[in-house]
């Protein structure tokens, strides 16, 4: 295996070397289970399929295996760490289909686990320099500072990149944590890093040409259309396709994150502009509709309008203007706002409103008395409805 290794070989070989030598099937995963190399028979792969131990996306549930010897049908499956200096990086699993795994073969295992950790150590110090230079290449591009078209296509194809073609720009970040939640700076930077290699595995696999890079703060990948694709909205299929791999069953640690999609780029041209409207829709569907949510820009409806203006301050006056006192962080103002929007939402029917919020009509009427006499004459003013309509839009965007 250290001769695999010195001749430049990969996970691949030393899963079929351990495979041959114990006569066990071999994989070899990152830490929460996304496969990475391999040497397993269709038999054992459906066999652990039905022991419920891989999930509908081909995701191995490492976190149901663990340290300890695990049944699969009449033989066994054990799951190694594969770490280097403290660090977690893999992990090495192996299936036996028709006999426990001894003591000795574990013992091989963990030599094979040694000399794993060598090669992926080799090859995440060069895959962390080729990302750096595909990051900075794609943040260039959306910057217009990449160069002309011709060239740009070109040190695109050297990344192995295909550029030529109709594409939605895809933006996602893993949401906050919570509040019961304190992360280390170390252990955000592991979340990230296995989040973008997720999003660059599941890509690679859907098409090689797919560019795909981490931003730091958010993964950002160029998905191609489908042929014939006829959604309602441009690239929902691939892109919930996508989504749906790189979530998996949200086992093994895997963070729960949001998306923003862009409009069809037709062009290298159209893509920085792509790239604004990806961060716009992440943004604001996580503030209208929460963590874990797939945003389209092109259904943002009113929130695409308010997301185009750039400047936040005009937003807020505006928002102070139209609801004055209502605009307030205060308890009173935001359980008046409640009541506002659910008036609005029924057409101001005060019996209607009445019935959603659990008031009596009169407590109602009192309410729309109260919310005229801060606004104006909102049940027969449109215009003046609009603007507040608005202004309660914006108050739920940009806070």
């Amino acid at each position: 295996m250290t001769t695999i290794v010195l001749e430049g070989g990969n996970l691949d070989g030393i899963a079929a070397e351990v495979a041959r030598v114990l006569e066990v099937g071999v994989l070899f995963t990152s830490t929460d289970g996304r496969e990475r190399a391999a040497a397993l028979t269709p038999e054992l792969r459906t066999q652990l399929m039905s022991d419920d131990l891989l999930d509908p996306t081909g995701r191995l549930r490492v976190e149901r295996i663990g340290n300890d010897a695990v049944s699969v049908g009449p033989g066994e499956v054990r799951c190694l760490r594969v770490a280097a200096g403290g660090v977690d990086l893999a992990r090495l699993v192996c299936v036996r289909s028709a006999a426990a795994i001894s003591s000795d073969d574990v013992h091989a295992l963990e030599r094979a686990a040694a000399v794993a950790a060598l090669l992926i150590t080799r090859e995440e110090a060069v895959i962390a320099v080729e990302n750096k230079y595909r990051g900075d290449f794609l943040r260039d591009l959306f910057l217009r500072r990449a160069g002309h078209e011709e060239y740009v296509a070109e040190h695109a194809d050297t990344f192995g990149w295909d550029l030529r073609r109709p594409v939605v720009v895809v933006a996602a970040e893993i949401d906050p944590p919570g509040a019961d939640e304190d992360p280390s700076r170390a252990q955000r930077r592991q979340w990230q890093e296995r989040f973008a290699a997720a999003w660059q595995q599941v890509s690679g696999n859907l098409d090689s040409g797919i560019p795909s890079a981490d931003f730091s703060s958010e993964v950002v990948t160029l998905l191609p259309l489908a042929d014939g694709d006829d959604d309602p909205v441009a690239g929902d299929r691939v892109v919930r396709r996508t989504v749906t791999a790189v979530s998996g069953d949200r086992g093994g640690g895997r963070r729960p994150f949001s998306v923003g999609v862009s409009r069809v780029a037709h062009s290298l041209d159209e893509l920085p502009e792509a790239y604004v409207q990806a961060r716009r829709a992440v943004e604001v569907g996580r503030r209208v509709n929460g963590g874990g949510s797939i945003t389209f820009f092109d259904q943002l409806g009113l929130h695409r309008l308010i997301a185009l203006i750039p400047d936040a301050g005009e937003l807020r006056s505006f928002v102070r203007d139209v609801l004055g006192p209502l605009a307030e962080p205060t308890e009173e103002a935001v359980d008046l706002r409640e009541t506002l929007q659910v008036l609005l939402d029924t057409n101001f029917n005060v019996a209607e409103a009445a019935r959603l919020q659990f008031f009596h009509y009169n407590t109602m009427r009192y309410r729309v008395g109260k919310l005229e006499r801060l606004l104006g004459p909102l049940s027969n003013d449109p215009h003046l409805r609009l603007d507040v309509a608005v202004a309660l839009r914006v108050l739920e965007i940009a806070g």
